[in-house]
Order: structure tokens, then sequence, then C-alpha cells
């Protein structure tokens, strides 16, 4: 203390001078009490502009993709700088190491699966942008179904052919005009070429009529192939190979041969041709030939033959799908909607059959969420893209375009499935850990649906994600400042000394003088 006053004896202006803090909150006092009111009014405004526009961008990001911009960028951008991506912990196991086999319920992966009911490319798809103006298809989905088409229509003997060789640049093309010129070309080469046939009937008919005369030329030059291929297929690998892209060919003709049928109102024609198909070829279930079968013989309404079918399909070590969950809820659901009454069960119970029905539409709601809503028309439909995943609104949208007239038909089952779909809900364990009787619902397909869907449809997603952090902190900045802008533009006075009286509270030890003065 002595030191300090001696210091004090020497160097007079230590007990004059305020402290270089005291002398910058002076100052910053200063210059704000000088501010007029119109700074304010214009500072508030500025401030509620500029945060309007943050809260429109994130809440125009959540919609398209999900997730929140201010969120993604912090974790991708800002977290590594500050070193969080060092101290996060390590991903968990899928499973643990001593989870036995009956409790562990394998979790796949977002696989894009090609859609069994696909639209004609020219005679639906086109149609739909020359009325519309949009793009029903996806460059995503497309660019799949030009990976689907080089897999099931090229081998490795292609270059043994030339009209192959072309056909097998044509479907690697994107321009669709260019496919379509190389397709005439190869028929100038090989005039039995059955993919150049295929691919005219996909893309260049503009009517159903006109793609079934193409696939007629296509099966018939692709049997031809066929047989010669089956003659010579166990001289070499190679043979053995282009025996199996020529029964590609031949399948996938009849099968699209069948929907032309189906689409032209010869359901029985068409019914006989799937099954025979799938006779034929038994060993391709893979390419779910019974969901065509499914709608056709929903359409003759020959209700026990969906029966068989489901009875066939519908097993546990089969992979599920929207059409063999719904089907089987719709045929129960058959069997009680028409005398179905919410008043009357909720007072006598349900019956047995009830239970039954109500329980098989709990399960297909459970396996596919987003279906009842296109059902109930609570949705929009559009045309369903040409790869779908399984469980996501992709599916639901394929699903509902084809049967929702089939819903209909049947009197009372969309009462049924109206009264008792959002009971499915509080039988699913929430957060989705587990399922009830399927395994946990992906949390993938949001994301794979965005890429299949076009963008003007809205996106279904499950579960409902809650708005994120950022979007309610601009919103309530948005609308705190426009009401400090408007209480500042009609009571200019007192919002300045609402102001200074905030200033004293941050700043208390500031110079009351300058405070007082202003």
């Amino acid at each position: 203390m002595g030191e300090m006053l001696e210091s004090a004896k020497m160097n007079p202006r230590i007990l004059t001078e305020p402290p270089d803090e005291t002398i910058w909150i002076s100052a910053v006092t200063v210059f704000l009490s000088t501010l007029t009111p119109k700074f304010y009014f214009a500072l508030t405004v500025t401030s509620s502009f500029i945060s309007g526009l943050i809260f429109v961008f994130e809440w125009w990001h959540f919609r398209k993709y999900g997730t929140s911009f201010i969120e993604q960028v912090s974790v991708s951008h800002l977290r590594p700088l500050i070193g969080g991506a060092e101290n996060s912990p390590a991903a968990p196991a899928a499973f643990s190491a001593g989870e036995n086999e009956t409790s562990r319920q394998n979790m796949p992966e977002c696989k894009v699966w090609r859609n069994p009911l696909n639209l004609f490319r020219g005679a639906e798809y086109s149609r739909y942008m020359w009325v519309t103006g949009n793009e029903p298809l996806t460059y995503y989905d497309m660019n799949l179904s030009a990976q689907d088409h080089q897999n099931f229509f090229t081998c490795d003997t292609d270059a043994l052919r030339p009209s192959d060789t072309v056909m097998q640049k044509a479907w690697r093309e994107r321009n669709p005009q260019a496919r379509i010129k190389a397709a005439y070309q190869a028929l100038e080469l090989n005039n039995d070429c059955a993919t150049a046939y295929v691919l005219l009937a996909e893309e260049e008919a503009t009517t159903i009529v006109d793609a079934e005369k193409y696939f007629k030329q296509a099966l018939k030059a692709g049997e031809m192939i066929y047989r010669k291929s089956q003659n010579c297929h166990s001289q070499s690998p190679q043979h053995e190979a282009q025996l199996r892209r020529d029964t590609n060919v031949l399948v996938y003709v009849k099968r699209r041969l069948a929907m032309c049928a189906r689409k032209l109102g010869r359901i029985r024609e068409a019914v006989k041709m799937m099954r025979d198909l799938m006779k034929e070829f038994p060993l391709l279930s893979m390419l779910n030939i019974h969901e065509n079968l499914l709608e056709a013989l929903l359409e003759l309404q020959a209700y026990a033959d969906v029966q068989a079918v489901l009875a066939k399909y519908d097993d546990i070590s089969l992979p599920k799908s929207a059409a063999i969950c719904y089907t089987a809820a719709l045929l129960k659901a058959r069997a009680v909607s028409e005398r179905f009454s919410p008043e009357t069960a909720s007072k006598r119970g349900l019956s047995t059959a009830e239970i039954n029905a109500v329980e098989a539409i709990h399960r297909a709601v459970e396996f596919n969420p987003h279906v009842p809503k296109y059902l109930l028309e609570m949705k929009s439909l559009v045309l369903p893209p040409e790869h779908i995943l399984k469980r996501g609104d992709s599916e639901a949208v394929a699903y509902a375009f084809f049967h929702l007239q089939h819903w209909k038909r049947i009197e009372g089952a969309l009462n049924l499935l109206h009264c008792t779909w959002e009971g499915t809900f509080r039988m699913i364990p929430y957060p989705l850990e587990k399922g009830h009787l399927f395994y946990p619902y992906p949390s993938c397909t949001e994301t794979a649906d965005r890429e299949l869907l076009p963008t003007f449809h809205e996106v279904s997603v499950y579960p409902q994600k809650e708005l994120p952090f950022f979007i309610h902190f601009t919103a309530g900045l948005c609308s705190f400042s426009a009401m400090l802008a408007l209480l500042t533009h009609q009571f200019p006075e007192l919002m300045v000394i609402f102001a200074k009286a905030v200033l004293r509270v941050l700043w208390p030890t500031s110079a009351p003088s300058v405070l007082a003065s202003s």
C-alpha cells in the first residue's frame, strides 16, 4: 500500500485519470446518447429485415432438404475448426456383440428397386410433360434406369454383333433423340435387333397401341435369338452371358406386352401372359412380376385368386412390399367394411373378423406409413417414378397410383382405413429404435425419396421432424425486432428512454453524469 502511495505521489495522473475501460465505456455511452430516434428505427427495421431473410431461407432449406442450413454448416465446417470432430464419440456399432439372433433385427440399407408397374416414357411420362410442362422423372431416376438397361440388355459378346454394339452405346446416351436415332441405326444393321425395338417402344411410341406394336416385333426377334442362345449356351462362358442377356430381353418384352394388354383393357389376356411368364421363368421372382399380377386380378375382382397369390408371396422369408401388405389388408377389410360402423364397434366391441382387418391395416401402415394419406386423398398424387424405395414415399405414390381405384371399389374399405390407420403409431415404440411387426423404420428414406420424386411433389416424411432450433430462433428474432421497429416509429422518445435504461443495466459502472446530461 505504501508503495502505491509513493508511486501516486511520483505520478499524480494515476489518481486523477480513470481506467482505460471506464474511458471506453464513457465514450460509447456518449456516442449512443447522441443518436436520434431515426437511427434506432433504421436499426430495428434493418435487423428485422435481415433476420426475416434468414428465417425464409432456413424454412426453404428445411422444406427442401429436411435439415437446418445453419446447423449443417456448423456441424460440417465449424466443428472441425474448434476441434469438435476429434472429441466426438465413436459411432455406435450396429448391434452389440452379445445380442442373440432372435432379438436382433436386421437394419437394411436403403436399396432402390425397379418399379414393377413403371409407366412408358413416350406414351405416358412424355405426354404428361407435354400437357403440364413439369418433368415427371428426376435425373437420378433416369440415370438408374440407364444402368438397369445396360445390365439387362448388354453383355461382353456385344462386339460380335454390330447392331448390339450400337445399342450398347445407345443405352448410355443421355439425349432421348440420340437414343432413338441409334436404335434406328441398329435396325438398319440388323432388322431382328430386339433391344432396338424395346427402346423405340419405350421412348418413341406416343401411345400404348404403338408401344405394343414395337414390343410384338421385339418379341418375335427376341424369341428367335433366345432359341439360338439356348442351343449354344454351354459352349463357353461368353455364350452363357449371352443367354442371360437374351433371357432378360425376352422376359422384359413379355412383361411389357402384358402391361400393354392391361392398359388397353384386355385384362384376362394380361393375367394369362403374367401367369405363363412366372411359370416359364420361376427363378426371376426378384422382378416382382407377381405385383403386376395382383393389380390385374384386383381389376378383375378375382379376390380368391388374389388370396392365392398372397399365400405364395406373403411369406416371412420373402421381402415385403406395400402391394403385398396393403392388398392383404384390403382383402380382410373387404369381409367387414360394408357393415363396419365406428359407433357400433365402440359399443359392442370388435368382432374377430374386424380385429383381423384392423390388425392387417396396422401391419400395412407400419410397413409403409405414407400410403394412407394418398388412399384417403389427403395428399395429391403424381406419376410414380421408375424406381421406388420400399417403405418410402416413392413406393407409397406408386402403390396408390394404381391401387386407389381398387380400394374405392370395395364399399366401406376407405372408411375402415380412415378410422383405424392412425392407431398403428400407438403400438410402434418411439423413438423408432425397435419395430413392432417389422424391422425399425429406416432413417434414410427421406433423402432417397427426394432424389426419386420430382421437385414439385411435397415428399412425405416419417416420423415427422421437429422444426430446427434456428428456425424458431430466427422467427423470434424477426418478430422481436419488427415489434421494436414499430414501437420506435410510434413512440420514438419513449423508446430512446428505454434504450438508455437498458444501457444503464448493461453498464452500471459507466459515467452516470454522461447519461444524465443526455
